[in-house]
């Protein structure tokens, strides 16, 4: 029988005992691992939203658009403002309504509107050599309507608007030598268009001509040679009016007659009866007479000659 011996035995035990232990120890404890990322778990929106954000490139500005259009500051030009017609325009411009009409092809002149441009210088001329220089008036005459018919009837003349029956023109008066002045700049010779005295003088702001008081039927003369380009009552404010081209500078205006002796287109000469002073549109007998040099009024007393 084999003796063993149990004393030399132990230690080996008590050292697997010990390894066992260990074994057991690591296998409860909870191992420290690593955090790791659920890519699949997290939402791409997440994701995106925790991404800086990134505008797009701003559109380029588009450039402000004019309020009229484009072209309107061209010299010989003019753009139509509320209350305007071809009279007042032409008035203005220093310039024949029906030349208006056939330079811009309008088919009817009571049809303007607002913003459109308008040519006021006749095609083939420089305008910086006949520049128009429209007036803006403090109180802008009623409009009234124009018969196109007219502008057929002649090729340069004024609205046909409703007027008082055409008296046949008596030969012209011979004007005196004295009461004659000469524009050295247009070579016209001008007189005074009434014998009556001046009531009003020039002023810009309010009168823009010279106002002569008189009694109902005092003769109206032309102050140059010219041509009728208006006779007619269709420019409220002014009654019944004369408007005479002299050149391509100079226009006159005669205002608030009685009768008129003259028609559109008719030729007359200096200190020829053209009207008779009364009160339409005014409230007594009187003439207003206007010069405009290019559209824009001037003082008449800086042409006529000394009394």
């Amino acid at each position: 029988m084999r003796v063993i011996d149990v004393s030399a035995s132990r230690p080996l035990r008590l050292a697997a005992a010990a390894a066992s232990a260990v074994v057991l120890f690591g296998c409860t404890s909870t191992p420290n691992r690593a955090p790791v990322e659920d890519r699949l778990a997290t939402p791409r929106a997440t994701v995106a939203a925790a991404s800086p954000a990134v505008s797009p490139a701003p559109a380029p500005a588009e450039p402000a658009k004019p309020l009229v259009p484009e072209g309107a500051a061209r010299p010989g030009y003019y753009t139509v403002k509320p209350g305007d017609t071809l009279i007042r325009i032409g008035l203005d411009s220093g310039q024949n309504w029906k030349d208006l009409v056939r330079w811009n092809n309008l088919e009817n002149p009571n049809q303007i509107e607002v913003g459109q441009m308008l040519r006021v210088v006749a095609p083939g001329v420089d305008p910086a050599a006949a520049t128009s220089r429209p007036v803006a008036s403090t109180a802008r005459p009623e409009p009234r309507p124009l018969d196109p018919r007219a502008i057929a009837s002649s090729p340069s003349s004024s609205p046909a608007a409703s007027a008082p029956a055409v008296a046949a023109a008596p030969p012209p008066a011979p004007a005196p030598a004295t009461a004659t002045a000469r524009d050295a700049d247009d070579d016209i010779t001008w007189s005074w268009p009434a014998a009556t005295p001046v009531s009003t003088p020039f002023d810009e702001a309010r009168s823009k001509g010279l106002v002569f008081r008189g009694k109902a039927g005092d003769p109206v003369l032309a102050a140059a040679d010219g041509r009728v380009v208006y006779a007619g009552s269709g420019l409220r404010g002014y009654g019944n009016l004369v408007i005479l081209k002299h050149s391509a500078t100079y226009l006159t205006a005669y205002a608030h007659n009685q009768t008129l002796l003259v028609k559109d287109d008719q030729a007359v000469k200096r200190g020829q009866k053209i009207a008779e002073m009364g009160s339409t549109d005014a409230d007594s007998v009187q003439l207003h007479f206007e010069i405009r040099k290019q559209g824009k009024p001037i003082d008449p007393a800086r042409l006529l000659p000394a009394r």
